[in-house]
Protein backbone atom coordinates (compact mmCIF):
# COMPACT_ATOMS: atom_id res chain seq x y z
CA UNK A 1 0.00 0.00 0.00
CA UNK A 2 0.90 3.78 -0.60
CA UNK A 3 2.39 5.31 2.59
CA UNK A 4 0.64 8.42 2.72
CA UNK A 5 2.81 9.93 5.16
CA UNK A 6 6.19 9.76 3.16
CA UNK A 7 6.17 12.84 1.27
CA UNK A 8 6.72 10.98 -2.07
CA UNK A 9 4.16 11.46 -4.26
CA UNK A 10 1.90 7.95 -4.35
CA UNK A 11 2.23 7.55 -8.17
CA UNK A 12 6.71 7.38 -7.75
CA UNK A 13 5.49 4.88 -4.70
CA UNK A 14 3.77 2.63 -6.92
CA UNK A 15 5.97 2.91 -9.83
CA UNK A 16 9.26 2.46 -7.42
CA UNK A 17 7.09 -0.71 -6.66
CA UNK A 18 6.67 -2.31 -9.59
CA UNK A 19 10.10 -1.20 -10.76
CA UNK A 20 11.36 -3.17 -8.07
CA UNK A 21 9.48 -5.97 -8.79
CA UNK A 22 10.69 -6.05 -12.32
CA UNK A 23 13.84 -5.83 -11.28
CA UNK A 24 13.67 -8.74 -9.08
CA UNK A 25 11.67 -10.43 -11.71
CA UNK A 26 8.28 -10.85 -10.39
CA UNK A 27 7.85 -9.69 -14.02
CA UNK A 28 9.57 -11.27 -16.44
CA UNK A 29 10.20 -9.66 -19.81
CA UNK A 30 6.94 -10.12 -21.46
CA UNK A 31 5.15 -10.66 -18.44
CA UNK A 32 1.55 -8.45 -18.10
CA UNK A 33 1.38 -6.31 -15.31
CA UNK A 34 -1.77 -6.51 -13.18
CA UNK A 35 -4.82 -4.29 -14.74
CA UNK A 36 -5.86 -1.14 -13.48
CA UNK A 37 -8.15 -2.52 -11.49
CA UNK A 38 -6.01 -4.67 -9.75
CA UNK A 39 -2.87 -2.37 -9.01
CA UNK A 40 -5.51 0.13 -7.59
CA UNK A 41 -6.70 -2.57 -5.22
CA UNK A 42 -3.13 -3.14 -4.49
CA UNK A 43 -1.95 0.07 -3.92
CA UNK A 44 -5.45 1.35 -2.47
CA UNK A 45 -4.84 4.10 -4.86
CA UNK A 46 -7.26 6.00 -7.63
CA UNK A 47 -7.06 5.15 -11.25
CA UNK A 48 -5.04 8.55 -12.11
CA UNK A 49 -2.23 7.86 -9.85
CA UNK A 50 -2.03 4.33 -10.95
CA UNK A 51 -2.01 5.83 -15.01
CA UNK A 52 0.55 8.29 -14.15
CA UNK A 53 2.80 5.53 -12.41
CA UNK A 54 2.75 3.24 -15.78
CA UNK A 55 3.66 6.64 -17.55
CA UNK A 56 6.69 6.76 -15.50
CA UNK A 57 7.84 3.06 -16.30
CA UNK A 58 6.77 3.99 -19.78
CA UNK A 59 8.99 6.72 -20.24
CA UNK A 60 11.96 4.64 -18.43
CA UNK A 61 11.36 1.90 -21.01
CA UNK A 62 10.82 -1.28 -18.90
CA UNK A 63 6.93 -1.35 -19.67
CA UNK A 64 4.65 -0.80 -23.23
CA UNK A 65 1.02 -0.41 -23.18
CA UNK A 66 -0.53 -2.36 -26.16
CA UNK A 67 -4.03 -0.79 -27.09
CA UNK A 68 -6.52 -3.62 -25.92
CA UNK A 69 -4.52 -5.79 -24.19
CA UNK A 70 -2.50 -4.42 -21.20
CA UNK A 71 0.98 -2.85 -20.19
CA UNK A 72 3.85 -5.58 -20.87
CA UNK A 73 7.35 -5.99 -19.22
CA UNK A 74 9.58 -4.51 -21.96
CA UNK A 75 12.64 -7.18 -22.96
CA UNK A 76 16.04 -5.72 -21.95
CA UNK A 77 18.14 -7.27 -24.98
CA UNK A 78 20.38 -4.95 -26.67
CA UNK A 79 21.93 -5.94 -30.57
CA UNK A 80 24.69 -5.55 -32.01
CA UNK A 81 24.62 -4.11 -35.34
CA UNK A 82 28.19 -5.91 -36.66
CA UNK A 83 29.48 -3.90 -39.55
CA UNK A 84 32.06 -5.85 -40.50
CA UNK A 85 31.34 -8.96 -42.84
CA UNK A 86 27.42 -8.57 -42.31
CA UNK A 87 26.96 -8.40 -46.29
CA UNK A 88 29.87 -10.30 -47.32
CA UNK A 89 29.17 -13.27 -49.82
CA UNK A 90 30.30 -15.65 -47.40
CA UNK A 91 27.46 -14.63 -45.27
CA UNK A 92 25.04 -14.57 -47.69
CA UNK A 93 25.64 -18.42 -48.68
CA UNK A 94 25.49 -18.96 -45.17
CA UNK A 95 22.06 -17.06 -45.04
CA UNK A 96 23.25 -15.10 -42.37
CA UNK A 97 23.76 -12.11 -43.96
CA UNK A 98 22.40 -8.45 -42.16
CA UNK A 99 19.73 -8.83 -39.83
CA UNK A 100 19.90 -12.75 -40.34
CA UNK A 101 23.62 -12.14 -38.95
CA UNK A 102 23.03 -10.16 -36.44
CA UNK A 103 20.50 -12.81 -35.47
CA UNK A 104 22.82 -15.29 -35.11
CA UNK A 105 25.73 -13.59 -33.29
CA UNK A 106 23.43 -12.14 -30.48
CA UNK A 107 21.52 -15.29 -30.16
CA UNK A 108 17.98 -14.16 -30.97
CA UNK A 109 14.89 -15.17 -33.45
CA UNK A 110 14.47 -13.25 -36.24
CA UNK A 111 11.25 -12.61 -38.23
CA UNK A 112 10.13 -10.29 -41.41
CA UNK A 113 6.88 -9.16 -42.49
CA UNK A 114 7.54 -7.95 -46.32
CA UNK A 115 5.38 -6.23 -48.50
CA UNK A 116 6.64 -5.46 -52.18
CA UNK A 117 5.43 -2.58 -54.24
CA UNK A 118 6.35 0.00 -57.85
CA UNK A 119 6.75 3.23 -57.51
CA UNK A 120 8.12 6.07 -59.43
CA UNK A 121 11.41 7.60 -58.50
CA UNK A 122 11.02 11.00 -56.47
CA UNK A 123 13.69 13.42 -56.69
CA UNK A 124 15.53 12.10 -53.49
CA UNK A 125 15.34 8.59 -54.69
CA UNK A 126 16.47 9.20 -58.48
CA UNK A 127 19.47 11.47 -56.81
CA UNK A 128 20.97 8.17 -54.56
CA UNK A 129 19.94 5.88 -57.67
CA UNK A 130 21.51 7.90 -60.56
CA UNK A 131 18.40 7.39 -62.37
CA UNK A 132 15.62 9.49 -63.80
CA UNK A 133 13.17 11.35 -61.86
CA UNK A 134 9.47 9.06 -62.81
CA UNK A 135 11.82 6.01 -63.50
CA UNK A 136 10.12 3.19 -61.77
CA UNK A 137 11.63 1.49 -58.87
CA UNK A 138 10.59 -1.59 -56.92
CA UNK A 139 10.10 -0.95 -53.43
CA UNK A 140 10.46 -3.71 -51.15
CA UNK A 141 9.14 -2.32 -47.50
CA UNK A 142 10.19 -4.59 -44.50
CA UNK A 143 9.40 -4.71 -40.52
CA UNK A 144 11.72 -6.59 -38.82
CA UNK A 145 11.46 -8.18 -35.26
CA UNK A 146 13.35 -9.81 -32.63
CA UNK A 147 12.19 -12.37 -30.65
CA UNK A 148 8.77 -10.99 -31.50
CA UNK A 149 9.26 -7.56 -31.50
CA UNK A 150 9.51 -4.85 -33.84
CA UNK A 151 13.27 -3.13 -33.56
CA UNK A 152 14.33 -2.04 -37.73
CA UNK A 153 11.91 -0.85 -40.22
CA UNK A 154 13.41 -0.71 -43.68
CA UNK A 155 12.65 0.61 -47.19
CA UNK A 156 14.57 -0.98 -50.14
CA UNK A 157 14.59 0.80 -53.53
CA UNK A 158 16.13 -0.75 -56.37
CA UNK A 159 15.45 0.07 -60.34
CA UNK A 160 13.08 -2.06 -61.57
CA UNK A 161 14.96 -2.64 -65.31
CA UNK A 162 17.09 -4.80 -62.66
CA UNK A 163 14.29 -6.68 -60.57
CA UNK A 164 12.22 -7.71 -63.44
CA UNK A 165 11.69 -11.54 -63.89
CA UNK A 166 13.45 -12.15 -60.31
CA UNK A 167 12.95 -13.27 -56.31
CA UNK A 168 13.18 -10.02 -55.64
CA UNK A 169 9.73 -8.93 -57.16
CA UNK A 170 8.52 -11.37 -54.58
CA UNK A 171 7.93 -11.71 -50.80
CA UNK A 172 10.51 -14.49 -50.18
CA UNK A 173 13.94 -13.61 -52.54
CA UNK A 174 15.20 -16.94 -51.08
CA UNK A 175 18.85 -18.11 -49.49
CA UNK A 176 21.20 -15.07 -49.36
CA UNK A 177 17.96 -12.14 -50.28
CA UNK A 178 18.09 -9.63 -52.32
CA UNK A 179 22.18 -9.28 -53.10
CA UNK A 180 22.34 -12.56 -54.16
CA UNK A 181 19.37 -12.35 -56.41
CA UNK A 182 21.05 -9.34 -57.90
CA UNK A 183 24.42 -10.93 -58.23
CA UNK A 184 22.46 -14.17 -60.11
CA UNK A 185 21.13 -11.66 -62.56
CA UNK A 186 24.96 -10.51 -63.35
CA UNK A 187 24.69 -7.46 -61.17
CA UNK A 188 28.06 -7.71 -59.36
CA UNK A 189 28.11 -5.84 -55.89
CA UNK A 190 31.29 -4.14 -54.97
CA UNK A 191 31.33 -1.50 -52.57
CA UNK A 192 28.62 -0.57 -49.40
CA UNK A 193 28.17 2.99 -48.30
CA UNK A 194 26.11 4.10 -45.28
CA UNK A 195 25.29 7.43 -43.54
CA UNK A 196 24.37 7.45 -40.24
CA UNK A 197 21.91 9.62 -38.36
CA UNK A 198 19.10 10.18 -35.78
CA UNK A 199 15.54 11.64 -35.75
CA UNK A 200 12.38 11.32 -33.23
CA UNK A 201 9.98 8.80 -34.15
CA UNK A 202 6.82 9.66 -36.04
CA UNK A 203 3.27 8.66 -33.47
CA UNK A 204 3.16 5.64 -35.69
CA UNK A 205 6.41 4.04 -36.17
CA UNK A 206 6.36 4.72 -31.72
CA UNK A 207 3.61 3.24 -31.35
CA UNK A 208 4.55 -0.01 -33.97
CA UNK A 209 8.37 -0.29 -32.05
CA UNK A 210 6.55 0.24 -28.67
CA UNK A 211 9.31 3.25 -28.52
CA UNK A 212 9.26 4.74 -24.71
CA UNK A 213 9.38 9.09 -24.95
CA UNK A 214 12.58 9.38 -24.92
CA UNK A 215 14.08 7.23 -27.26
CA UNK A 216 15.44 8.55 -31.31
CA UNK A 217 15.48 6.11 -34.22
CA UNK A 218 19.19 5.61 -35.90
CA UNK A 219 18.29 6.25 -39.19
CA UNK A 220 20.35 4.49 -41.74
CA UNK A 221 20.72 4.88 -45.20
CA UNK A 222 22.31 2.25 -47.18
CA UNK A 223 24.01 2.04 -50.92
CA UNK A 224 24.90 -0.69 -52.96
CA UNK A 225 27.24 0.13 -55.66
CA UNK A 226 27.63 -2.08 -58.60
CA UNK A 227 30.83 -2.02 -61.15
CA UNK A 228 31.56 1.46 -63.11
CA UNK A 229 30.04 3.17 -59.82
CA UNK A 230 26.74 2.38 -60.92
CA UNK A 231 24.13 2.29 -58.01
CA UNK A 232 22.34 -0.65 -57.40
CA UNK A 233 19.68 -0.23 -54.45
CA UNK A 234 19.17 2.12 -51.65
CA UNK A 235 17.82 0.77 -48.05
CA UNK A 236 16.59 3.44 -45.92
CA UNK A 237 16.64 1.59 -41.98
CA UNK A 238 15.51 3.18 -38.59
CA UNK A 239 16.17 1.35 -35.94
CA UNK A 240 14.90 1.54 -32.33
CA UNK A 241 18.25 3.63 -30.88
CA UNK A 242 17.84 2.09 -27.41
CA UNK A 243 18.39 -1.29 -28.79
CA UNK A 244 20.90 -1.44 -30.90
CA UNK A 245 24.53 -1.02 -30.86
CA UNK A 246 26.78 -0.18 -34.24
CA UNK A 247 29.65 -1.48 -33.97
CA UNK A 248 32.02 -0.72 -36.63
CA UNK A 249 35.48 -2.26 -37.40
CA UNK A 250 38.39 -1.46 -40.17
CA UNK A 251 42.20 -1.96 -40.52
CA UNK A 252 44.40 0.70 -39.68
CA UNK A 253 45.76 1.42 -43.04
Amino acid sequence: MVDRRSGVPAFRQIAADLRQKISAGSFAPGDQLPSERELTETYQASRPTVRDAIKVLRAEGLVTAEHGRGVFVRPPAKIQRLARNRLSRAARAQNRGAFLGDAHAGGFTASTSVKVRFEEADERVADLLGIEVGTEVTVRDRVMRADGLVVMLAVSRLPRDLTRGTAIEEVNTGPGGAYARLEEAGHTIEDFAEIVGTRAPTPEEASLMQLPESVSLLKITRIAFGVNDTRLEINDMLLDGERFELVYTWPAD
